[in-house]
C-alpha cells in the first residue's frame, strides 16, 4: 500500500471483485495461477470432440487445433437462489447465469447488499455473442414453440443482461449494456467511473462475460486468421502466430475513493484515471488495430490520472500475439512513453492471454483484476512463452521489456502504478491507470467479543457458509475480526436459515465454526413474518458497582450516551456516577454508595437509557416500550414524553425523596417452584404477616412483608419498597413542579398499577404485545429465545466472556449484548443489513463472499 499525502477527488476505489476464469474459479485462484506461471491449456482427445459434436470431417482437416481453455461448471446454475424456475434457467444464456452469480459475489466481496443500500448502484457490462441461442436453442423447434421466441429472445440477447441483474439484485442506478467487442469490459469500467464522478451513482459494478461453446471443442486455424496454429498465445515472442479463445467473467465494484475512505471500505486498488477513444479511419482496415489511436488513448489516460510516463512500472497489454497486433501495440506504447525512450528496460510488459486465452468481452476486466492482485501482493507475475523478442517489435525505441519471471514489484520510493490496455475489433480502445491502495492506519479493535452472523436459504447452504467462513479465517489469520463481523452484519442479505456466534478472536471463531459447538452457536430457521420489538426497562434491585464498565470501554455509542447523562446529573448529585458505574471489581466503597437509593435510581436510568440508545443505533427500533419503576421514566424519555434533562432531574429527585424514608422494609424475589407464588394455579402467598402483592414476570414473583420463610425467596437489593400502598408520604418540596411533557412517539405502556387493583398488571402488559393495536396483532414469536435456546444463548455468552471469570454474574458486558443482538438478528424479519451509525466499528469487505444457495447448483440443459 502507498503512503499518499493527498487523495484525488477524481480517483476511484476498487472495493470488490469477482470472477471465473479458465482453470481458476475465483479471483484468488487466478492470481495463484498467474503468479506460478500456469497456463490453463487443455489438450483435447477424440472423446472430447465427439461429446462437443465436432464433425470428424472438420477435426481431421490439416490445421485443426485440438486445444481449449475451458471454464468449468458452465452448465451449473442455482436457479432457485435467484428466483428462476427450471424452465426459465434452461432458456437463459449461460453467460447471463454466470454474470448474475459473479455480480452477487462481487457485491458480497465488497460488503454490500444492493437491496438495502439506500443509494443508487449502477452496472455497466459487456456480453459475448449468444452462442447458446444459436447452437442449443434454435435447433430445438419444439422448445421454441413451447416457451415462445419472445422469452427466448430476452433470455439470450446482449441487451438484457444488465437489466436482468438489476432486477434480481435490486440495483436502482443506471444499468447499461456495453458492446465494443474485445474492449467491452474495460470500456464498462471507464463508464462506471464516469457515473460515479458525475454523482449519478454511489456504487458501480463493471465487467464482462464471454463463453465459447461448446467448451471442449478445437478450432481450425487458417492463414490470415487471428487464432494460434498450436493453441498457445506467445505474446511479443518471435514465435507468436496468434491468440486462443478462452471463456470467463469478471466484475469489479467501484466507489469514489473519498467515499470509500470515509466509509471504511476495503480498498484493493485505485483507478487514477481512464480514457476511451476510437481509431477512426486511420488504419489498414476495419479489423486492424491503429497505433495512433492506441497512443492517444494511453496518453489521455495518463493525463487524466495526473501521472507521468515515468511513474508507471508495469503495463498489462492487450497482447494477442498476432503478427500485426503486437508490433502495433508496442509502437503505440513507445509513442505514448516517448519521454522515457532513454530508459530502456525500465517498464515491465505482460499479457494475461498467455495464461487463459482471449476472453473477448471479458478480456479487459480480467487483465485489470490481474493487475489489482499484483499490486496487492507487490509482485510482477511472468508473461508466458516469451523467449526471444518478436523481430518486428522495436523494444530498443522505448522503456519496455517483457517480464517473463516472477519478481518483486519495487516501489522506487513512489506508489506502485500500472496501465491496463484493451483494444476492440472495430477500433474502440480503452486504457486505465491503476495505483496501489493507500495505506490506512487502523487501530486494533478493543472489543472483547464479536458477533458473527450468517444466513442462507437452506440448512445445507448455511452449513456450507459456516465451513467457508471457517476456511476463510484459517487462510487469513491476520484479519481483524471486528472487520469480519462488520461486513457480515452490514454487507449481507438476510435469508431464512440463520446462525449467530459470539467469539473472542479469530482463532476462537474458527474453532467454534469448525466444531459446530451447539453451546456456542445460535441457529434458527425463521419464517418471513412481521415481528415487532418491545423494550422492557427494569426497576431498582439489579444494580451493582461497575455494571457499565465493559460496555463503556468497548461500545462508543453506549459510552457517548452514558457520559452525556452523567455530565447532566453531576450538578444535581454532586457526584460523577461514572465512579460507581465503571468501578473495578472489589470496590467496596463504590458498592456501598450504589446501595443508596438517591444514587441507585439515577444510575439505573443512565445505564438503561444508554443501552436502549445503543440498540436503536444498531437499527433495533421498538414498537412499544414498557417500564417498571425507574424503567417507566426511561421509557417515557425515549418515547418523547419527557426530555432527557427533565427525566434525569425527575429521577434524581425521586431517588432523593425515597432515600428519606426509614429503612424498614425488604423486597423479596421468589423463584417459582414448590408451590411458590409463580406456581401454576397458586394464589396469594403468605410471607411473614403480609400477602404477595406483585408479579414481576413470568418466572419470578415479588412479595412484600417480613423476610420470613418463603419457598425460593431471596432478599432483593432494594432498601425501600417504593410501590406499596403503605408507603409513607414524603416531603415533595424539592420535586420539580413543571415538566415539559409531550405525547409519546409510538406506543408507550406503563408497567404497574396501584397495588391491589391488578395483581398481574406487569405480566398483562408484557402479554399485551400480542394484542391488536400494540404490535400489529402479531402473536408472540414462536421462535423466541426460551427454554433450551435461552440456555444455549446464556452458555454462549459465558464462554465468549472466558467462562465468566472475574465478571459479575449479571454483567456479560459486550459479549452479552452481542449475544442478545445476535438473537435479534436471527429472529428479526427486517430485510437486509443494519445501517445504524452506532454499529460496532469495522471495515467492509473482509468476510468471505458466498452464494448462500438453496442447495447445490443443478445442471441446466435445454
Amino acid at each position: 500500500m502507498s503512503d499518499q499525502a493527498e487523495v484525488s477527488e477524481e480517483a476511484i476505489a476498487i472495493v470488490g471483485m469477482s470472477g471465473r476464469f479458465p482453470g481458476a474459479p475465483s479471483v484468488e485462484a487466478l492470481w495463484h495461477n498467474v503468479r506460478d506461471g500456469v497456463e490453463s491449456f487443455v489438450a483435447l482427445d477424440d472423446r472430447d470432440l465427439e461429446t462437443a459434436g465436432v464433425d470428424p470431417a472438420l477435426s481431421s482437416r490439416p490445421g485443426y487445433v485440438r486445444a481449449a481453455y475451458p471454464l468449468e461448471g458452465v452448465d451449473r446454475f442455482d436457479a432457485a437462489f435467484f428466483g428462476l424456475s427450471p424452465r426459465a434457467a434452461e432458456i437463459l444464456d449461460p453467460q447471463h447465469r454466470l454474470f448474475l452469480e459473479c455480480a452477487w459475489e462481487a457485491l458480497e466481496h465488497a460488503g454490500y447488499d444492493a437491496e438495502s443500500w439506500p443509494k443508487a448502484v449502477a452496472l455497466f457490462a459487456g456480453t459475448g455473442a449468444p452462442a447458446y441461442l444459436y447452437s442449443q436453442l434454435i435447433p430445438q423447434r419444439e422448445l421454441l414453440g413451447t416457451v415462445g421466441t419472445y422469452q427466448v429472445g430476452i433470455s439470450n440477447e446482449k441487451d438484457f443482461l444488465p437489466t436482468r441483474v438489476a432486477h434480481k439484485l435490486g440495483l436502482r442506478g443506471p444499468c447499461i449494456a456495453v458492446q465494443t467487442a474485445c474492449s467491452s469490459s474495460l470500456v464498462a469500467v471507464h463508464l462506471a467511473c464516469q457515473s460515479l464522478l458525475s454523482g449519478e451513482s454511489s456504487l458501480a459494478l463493471a465487467g464482462g462475460v464471454s463463453l465459447s461453446l461448446p467448451q471442449r471443442a478445437g478450432y481450425l486455424a487458417q492463414e490470415g486468421d487471428i487464432l494460434s496454429p498450436d493453441g498457445h498465445c506467445r505474446a511479443f515472442d518471435a514465435r507468436a502466430q496468434g491468440t486462443v479463445r478462452g471463456s470467463g467473467a469478471g466484475i469489479v465494484v467501484l466507489k469514489r475513493l473519498t467515499d470509500a475512505l470515509a466509509q471504511g471500505d476495503t480498498i484493493h486498488a485505485v483507478i487514477r484515471g481512464s480514457a476511451v477513444n476510437n481509431d477512426g479511419a486511420g488504419r489498414a482496415g476495419y479489423t486492424a488495430p491503429g497505433a495512433e489511436g492506441q497512443a492517444a488513448v494511453i496518453s489521455e489516460a495518463l493525463g487524466v490520472a495526473g501521472v507521468k510516463p515515468g511513474d508507471i512500472q508495469y503495463i498489462e497489454a492487450h497482447g494477442t500475439a498476432t503478427p500485426l497486433g503486437d508490433p502495433i501495440e508496442v509502437s503505440a506504447l513507445n509513442q505514448a512513453f516517448r519521454s522515457r525512450a532513454n530508459a530502456p528496460g525500465t517498464i515491465a510488459l505482460g499479457s494475461l492471454k498467455t495464461n487463459i486465452g482471449h476472453l473477448d468481452t471479458a478480456a479487459g476486466v480480467a487483465g485489470l483484476i490481474k493487475v489489482v492482485m499484483a499490486l496487492r501482493h507487490q509482485q510482477l507475475p511472468p508473461s508466458l512463452h516469451f523467449e526471444r523478442p518478436n523481430p518486428a517489435i522495436d523494444f530498443a525505441a522505448g522503456p519496455f521489456f517483457v517480464n517473463n519471471t516472477l519478481r518483486p514489484w519495487e516501489s522506487r520510493g513512489a506508489p506502485r502504478r500500472a496501465g491496463v490496455s484493451s483494444f476492440g475489433i472495430g477500433g474502440t480502445n480503452a486504457h486505465v491507470i491503476l495505483e496501489e491502495a493507500p495505506s490506512i492506519e487502523t487501530a486494533p479493535s478493543t472489543r472483547a467479543s464479536h458477533l458473527l452472523l450468517l444466513s442462507a436459504r437452506s440448512e445445507a447452504a448455511l452449513d456450507a457458509a459456516t465451513e467457508q467462513l471457517a476456511s476463510h479465517l484459517s487462510q487469513h489469520p491476520d484479519l481483524e475480526l471486528a472487520d469480519v463481523a462488520y461486513t457480515l452484519m452490514l454487507g449481507r442479505r438476510r435469508f431464512e436459515h440463520r446462525r449467530a456466534i459470539v467469539c473472542r478472536d479469530g482463532e476462537d471463531a474458527r474453532q467454534v465454526l469448525t466444531s459446530r459447538d451447539e453451546s456456542r452457536l445460535l441457529t434458527q430457521h425463521e419464517t418471513a413474518v412481521e415481528r415487532q420489538t418491545a423494550f422492557l426497562f427494569p426497576g431498582q434491585g439489579a444494580q451493582f458497582a461497575g455494571m457499565a464498565r465493559g460496555l463503556h470501554e468497548q461500545l462508543p455509542v453506549f459510552r457517548k450516551h452514558l457520559d452525556a447523562c452523567c455530565d447532566l446529573l453531576l450538578p444535581t448529585l454532586k457526584l460523577d456516577l461514572r465512579q460507581l458505574l465503571l468501578a473495578r471489581d472489589g470496590d467496596v466503597e463504590a458498592d456501598r454508595q450504589l446501595r443508596r437509593t438517591a444514587l441507585t435510581q439515577p444510575a439505573l436510568f443512565v445505564v438503561s437509557y444508554a443501552l436502549a440508545r445503543t440498540w436503536m443505533a444498531w437499527g433495533v427500533k421498538p414498537r412499544a416500550m414498557l417500564g417498571h419503576s425507574v424503567g417507566e421514566y426511561v421509557a417515557a424519555c425515549l418515547a418523547g414524553v419527557l426530555k432527557l434533562e427533565d427525566a434525569l432531574s425527575l429521577i434524581a429527585a425521586r431517588g432523593a425523596l425515597i432515600e428519606q424514608l426509614p429503612p424498614r422494609g425488604h423486597a423479596l424475589r421468589v423463584t417459582p417452584g414448590g408451590g411458590g407464588p409463580g406456581a401454576a394455579g397458586a394464589g396469594p402467598v403468605a410471607c411473614g404477616r403480609q400477602r404477595a402483592v406483585a408479579v414481576r414476570g413470568l418466572g419470578a414473583d415479588g412479595v412484600r412483608g417480613s423476610p420470613g420463610r418463603a419457598p425460593g425467596a431471596a432478599r432483593g437489593r432494594v432498601p425501600a419498597a417504593a410501590h406499596l400502598a403503605r408507603l409513607p408520604l414524603v416531603d415533595d418540596g424539592a420535586h420539580p413542579r413543571r415538566l415539559r411533557r409531550a405525547p409519546p412517539r409510538g406506543a408507550l405502556v406503563r408497567a404497574h398499577a396501584p397495588v391491589g387493583l391488578q395483581r398481574h398488571r406487569h405480566v398483562d402488559h408484557l402479554r399485551a404485545g400480542a394484542q391488536p393495536g400494540l404490535l400489529g396483532g402479531t402473536p408472540a414469536p414462536s421462535g423466541a429465545l426460551r427454554g433450551g435456546r435461552a440456555d444455549a444463548a446464556r452458555r454462549a455468552v459465558a464462554r465468549a466472556a472466558g467462562g465468566g471469570a472475574g465478571q459479575h454474574a449479571g454483567d456479560p458486558g459486550a459479549a452479552g449484548l452481542s449475544a442478545a443482538f445476535g438473537g435479534d438478528r436471527v429472529h428479526a424479519s427486517r430485510p437486509g443489513g443494519t445501517h445504524g451509525s452506532g454499529v460496532p466499528a469495522g471495515r467492509r469487505g473482509t468476510a468471505v463472499a458466498v452464494r448462500r444457495a438453496v442447495g447445490r447448483d443443478e445442471a441446466v440443459r435445454p
